[in-house]
């Protein structure tokens, strides 16, 4: 069964997308410095099988081929990020081979006629940042936005749009607070000392880039977790409502109003004490005007009073076993259309959106050189339809970037989980294109058909 196509304004950009750590490889080449997941990944017990992005996809030595087959497949526009320790490998200490690899892959995407959208904090922190306490010090803000200005000087004339940080969330509470992530930190103060570090980060390099005079689009992606009660139960509510706060308004809060969430503010504090490494005017920066917010969608969850994030005081409801994917998440995309509408309703108004990653894992199998992903393409068209009804109602939503061009290093999960449009054979570095990328591609020049 195929999926027919769907039809979006002239103006909506379709793209893809990957991260510098998942796919590059070539970790010890042309000056690059540890990162904390070259740490991380090599720390036995943190990631599944020990696995390393240490070769990965291989992309830094195959970058022209693999642009060459986005540009095959009609991808109008790539989102990819830059490594912050390729740029300076030591405090102080610039790389100019790390950004002439950067130039190299943006002139090579311009040569096909692929526009770039350039992240660049994808959790790539140096090893010697986090040596100095990572996310949690202060002082890693301004090494940041002396990193961005000298990507924005370096590589700005090649990059219409810019997101300064791919999921907080992430690079904060699933990193300094549960543990998961690099730099596998269990400290909850840590942990909201590193979100809002990152987020005055973002807003000083927002600054940073309207100073500079440069002639392209900046923003930001948070990844957002729609929420949902398990029953009526006022306990329930309640939860649901503690678990909105932490995955989705504790960060967006403060980039559209200058504040955070006052009911999470008291929770936490509640917990944890004053927040003592907020500073006065740390929000009027934060809420610094971006020209656009990314968001990235995968999944909900349902939750219910509980005792298993005992941080929250929830838990979340396992979902049905038939609508997962194979990382566990519900494929639910009502909730995608949700999310846009609270987002457009409550916090961003006219500010134009644009989905940053969406997609889903699955188990694929390589058989007689193809790979027949069905539930993919199902899960794809039935978002993208998910995004048109949003659109048809009057939404700004501007772009949608399929997670992911290619399987990689799926962090944690190592090499176990498959997001991409196109297979990769991690022995051989073979690429080969899924019957999902095939029909994405497929979308795309329906769309442009219809845009001419």
């Amino acid at each position: 069964m195929t999926r027919p196509f769907i039809d979006f304004p002239s103006d909506f950009i379709f793209g893809t997308a990957t991260a510098a750590y998942q796919i590059e490889g070539a970790v010890k080449e042309d000056g690059r410095g540890e990162s904390i997941w070259d740490r991380f990944s090599h720390t036995p017990g943190c990631v599944f099988e020990g696995d390393t992005g240490d070769v990965a996809c291989d992309h830094y030595h195959r970058y022209e081929d693999d642009i060459q087959l986005m540009a095959d497949l009609g991808i109008p526009a790539y989102r990819l990020s830059i490594s912050w320790p390729r740029i300076f490998p030591e405090r102080g200490v610039y790389n100019q081979a790390g950004i002439d690899f950067y130039r190299r892959v943006l002139e090579t995407l311009h040569k096909h006629g692929v526009q770039p959208a350039v992240t660049l904090y994808h959790w790539d922190l140096p090893q010697y940042l986090q040596d100095e306490g990572g996310w949690a010090n202060r002082a890693t803000v301004d090494y940041f936005v002396e990193y961005a200005k000298k990507v924005f000087d370096e590589l700005g004339d090649l990059v219409p749009k810019f997101i300064t940080h791919n999921e907080p969330w992430c690079a904060s509470f699933l990193s300094y607070g549960l543990g998961h992530h690099a730099p596998g930190h269990r400290d909850w103060r840590e942990a909201y000392a590193a979100a809002h570090h990152i987020l005055l980060s973002h807003g000083k390099a927002v600054e940073a880039y309207r100073g500079g005079g440069y002639q392209g689009e900046i923003g930001i992606t948070l990844n957002f977790t729609w929420a949902d009660p398990a029953s009526d139960k006022p306990e329930d509510i309640a939860a649901a409502k503690r678990e909105d706060g932490f995955a989705n308004r504790w960060f967006i809060e403060p980039i559209s109003k200058g504040h955070y969430p006052q009911d999470m503010v008291e929770w936490v504090e509640g917990q944890l004490g004053v927040f003592d490494f907020i500073q006065p005017g740390d929000f009027e920066m934060i809420s610094t005007p971006i020209d656009f917010l990314g968001i990235n969608f995968y999944s909900r969850n349902v939750f219910r009073a509980g005792t298993a994030n005992a941080h929250l005081q929830s838990e979340v409801v396992p979902p049905p076993a038939n609508r997962v994917t194979d990382m566990g998440w519900e494929i639910h995309p009502e909730s995608l259309y949700r999310l846009l509408t609270w987002l457009r309703r409550d916090y961003t108004g006219d500010l134009p959106l644009v989905i940053t990653e969406n997609g889903a894992a699955f188990q694929d199998e390589l058989v007689e050189g193809a790979i027949h992903d069905e539930p993919r393409i199902h899960y794809v068209a039935d978002h993208l339809e998910a995004a048109k009804r949003f659109i048809d109602e009057g939404g700004p939503l501007k772009g949608y970037f399929l997670w992911s061009f290619m399987d990689n290093f799926e962090w944690a999960f190592g090499y176990s989980k498959r997001f991409g449009m196109v297979y990769v054979d991690y022995d051989t570095q073979v690429r080969t294109v899924k019957d999902s990328g095939k029909w994405y591609s497929g979308q795309i020049a329906h769309h442009r058909a219809l845009s001419v």
